[in-house]
Order: C-alpha cells, then structure tokens, then sequence
C-alpha cells in the first residue's frame, strides 16, 4: 500500500501540482528514504510518529547528509503525509508525524554578484566567439548571445524561465516577451506568473537578435525566443557554456553563470533604490526573508567603501 500511496502522490505532484521533473525527482528521492528507514524500524508509514521522524532526520544527518538536504527530503516527507491524510486510504492518519520537525540549521552564503561594471562590460559584449563555422553564423550567434546576457542581467531572470520565452502567448506558452510594451511575461516557481519590465539595452539587443533569429530557426519553427545553432530550443547546458565563454571575452575574472546575473540584478537594483519590497515582487520571491539577503550585500558592499575611504577604518 505504502508504494501505491508514494506512486500517486508522485504523479498528483506531476500531472495536478506541476512541479518540474527536478523537483519531482528530488522528492522521490526523499520518500524512497523514508521507505527505506521506516522497513529499518520495523514501522508502517502510517504508524509512525513524530519522534521517529525525528529520529531518521538524525540519522541523514549522521550518515552524511547536508542540512539543505535533510530540509528537502523532511518537506518531501511533510507534502507526501499531508495529501496522504486527505485519501479515503489513509483515514486513521491523524496527525503528521513531520510536522515540528525541523533540519539542522545550514549556514546561509551571501549569493554572488558581479562589480556593476563586471556587469555592464558583460550584458554589453558583442564579441563573436572565435570558432564560429561562418561569419554569419557568428554574427547571428553573437547577437543572441548578447541578447541572453542583456535580459539575464537586465530582468533578474531565472535560467529556466528566460530559455522558457515564447515568441507570443500560448496555451502552453511557459512565458513570453511584449517587445511593444517592454515587459517579459514569466512562470516561475510555484507555478506562479509575473511580469517584469525590460528596459532600453535589453530590448535593443533582443530586437538585433530577432533580426538574425530566421537564420537558425528550424521548420518547422519551435517558436522559442532563444534558439541553437540546429533550431531547437537553446538547452540549459549551452546556455552556461555560451555566457561562461561571453564572461571570459568580456574580461570578467570570476566563472559567470546565469544565476550569478540574476543576484547581481537584484544587489545592484537593492543598492540603488533601497526598495526592498519592490525587489522582492520583480525577483518573484514568495517570502520577504529570501530577498533580505541581498540586505546583507549591500552592507558588504558599504562595508568595503569605507575600509577604503575613512582615515579610521583601517584598525590594526
């Protein structure tokens, strides 16, 4: 009963939650553990409690397992007992043994960002890569490129939702960019839609990238906004490759990858404006406390102009 239970939890995350398949993998991951601890123990799902979930929790951590990932596999566990309860197989379920129980506590890095003029010199390369088949293709290449950089930095956009862009609205559109009206239009996590505005250099280079886009798109058309060399939609993979190599040819020291764009985004926009809620709603962030991180950069930041610029700072 346990395995049909997990099974239909796992396809009403699929098919009604619509998580992405990362996520669903990462949850089956965590109930295959629960599976494996509870047969340990010698205990029914159903039967166990709080203090055994406790118990499992102690032992991830013993075996290894990272803060981050024990609060991933315990909210696993929590979502799996809480839909489990509803289902007309599962009425003696009367309380949820994972609620209260909580992960160790995980240090919380500061997010990496760009300089601002790391950033600019990035978003506003238009180098070609060297090994392009033709000039052509490096041109159209380059353009796309440069396009990819100036919206990642420009919107604070995920990886996931810029290569999701359409070319116009659709049922089945992931996100979509008005180029009259400058606003990109994304799904983000939780399945949640919003729009963001695209300013003056982004929509500049995504309209040079659209003039070239015709020369690789395939037939029939995929329709997506970023495309390969073969006319597919451009893969996660290439995209990190291409805006590592554009970091390199902009001279930018530090290995660049989208999410670094999306931080640098976000700390330079907090730093400018000092509007903390208006950064939250153009992040997407569910919780005020996941933008207030970038609180912390902007004080590290701070910190750094006045070690270098008052005659006191410097305390041996």
């Amino acid at each position: 009963m346990k395995d049909t239970a997990i099974q239909r939890y796992l396809e009403h995350l699929r098919v009604e939650r619509r998580v992405s398949g990362h996520t669903l993998a990462a949850y089956g991951d965590a109930l295959a553990r629960l599976v494996k601890l509870a047969d340990d123990a010698q205990r029914p799902l159903a039967k166990l409690q709080g203090a055994h979930i406790q118990r499992f929790a102690a032992q991830l951590h013993g075996a290894g397992l990272g803060p981050r990932s024990i609060a991933l596999t315990l909210s696993g566990w929590r979502g799996f007992y809480r839909w489990w309860s509803l289902q007309s197989d599962a009425l003696d379920l009367k309380n949820n043994p994972v609620d209260g129980v909580r992960a160790p506590r995980a240090p919380r890095p500061l997010p990496k960002a760009l300089a601002v003029d790391e950033a600019v010199a990035l978003a506003s390369n238009e180098t070609p890569v060297a090994d392009e088949e033709t000039s052509q293709e490096a041109e159209a290449l380059a353009a796309r490129d440069h396009a990819i950089a100036e919206l990642l930095y420009g919107c604070g956009l995920r990886l996931g939702e810029l290569l999701g862009l359409d070319l116009a609205a659709g049922a089945e559109s992931a996100g979509w960019i008005d180029v009259d009206d400058g606003t990109a239009h994304v799904f983000g996590k939780g399945s949640k839609r919003r729009s963001v505005p695209v300013g003056g250099p982004a929509l500049e280079a995504l309209n040079a990238w659209l003039l070239h886009r015709p020369q690789l798109a395939g037939a029939p058309d995929c329709g997506a906004v970023f495309v390969s060399r073969l006319g597919n939609r451009l893969s996660p993979n290439q995209l990190r490759a291409r805006l590592k190599a554009q970091g390199d040819r902009a001279g930018v020291a530090t290995p660049v990858h989208p999410h670094m764009l999306r931080h640098s985004y976000a700390s330079h926009l907090l730093q400018s404006s000092g509007d903390l809620r208006g950064v939250q709603e153009l992040l997407g962030h569910a919780s005020i406390a996941t933008t207030q991180v970038y609180t912390r950069l902007d004080f590290q930041h701070l910190a750094k102009v006045y070690d270098a610029a008052h005659p006191r700072a410097k305390r041996k």
